[in-house]
């Protein structure tokens, strides 16, 4: 066997090695995230609040609790979250959003807020109608993509 040979096969092994490892981390870190999404979902309470502002921010840059930044893995303190700015009640708070709810959360209105902790999963208008994204295709990213990819995945597996 010649040595260009042996070099592609031996890129071919690690390649599928390295398939495999991602494939049983993959597995795991979704497990987790189902597990996550379950303990949410069991403290999760509907609130009314009246939304001020909102925008991606650095986590540290944020406003929240120190004890949420202390939590948080190095390497996601550097970026950006969706924060929301709400008034609950009579105290104004800061709480981070989902990601995939960012765009459809109305500022200077009052909505009725599914949160859990610090986290708002679920947003529904209360007063008036809540304005509906345009359907004009936007210039989207790569993190556009990847949500709009996760987005369909999430609808695949709930049809199963």
């Amino acid at each position: 066997m010649n040595t260009l040979g042996i070099v592609l096969l031996v890129i071919a092994i690690v390649l599928v090695v390295a398939m495999v490892v991602l494939y049983f981390l993959g597995k795991r870190m979704q497990t987790r995230q189902d597990e996550q999404k379950a303990q949410m979902d069991a403290v999760a309470q509907q609130v009314s609040m009246l939304i001020i502002d909102k925008k991606r921010m650095k986590l540290k840059d944020a406003g929240l609790p120190e004890a949420v930044v202390a939590n948080t893995p190095w390497y996601a303190k550097g970026s950006k979250i969706p924060v929301v700015k709400a008034k609950v009640g009579p105290q104004v708070m800061t709480l981070i959003c989902d990601a995939q709810i960012f765009d459809d959360i109305p500022v200077k209105k009052e909505v009725k807020a599914t949160v859990s902790g610090l986290y708002i999963t679920k947003v529904k208008g209360l007063h008036g109608k809540v304005e509906q994204k345009d359907t004009k295709k936007k210039k989207g990213g790569l993190r556009a993509w990847a949500l709009k990819k996760q987005a369909e995945l999430n609808e695949q597996s709930k049809n199963k």
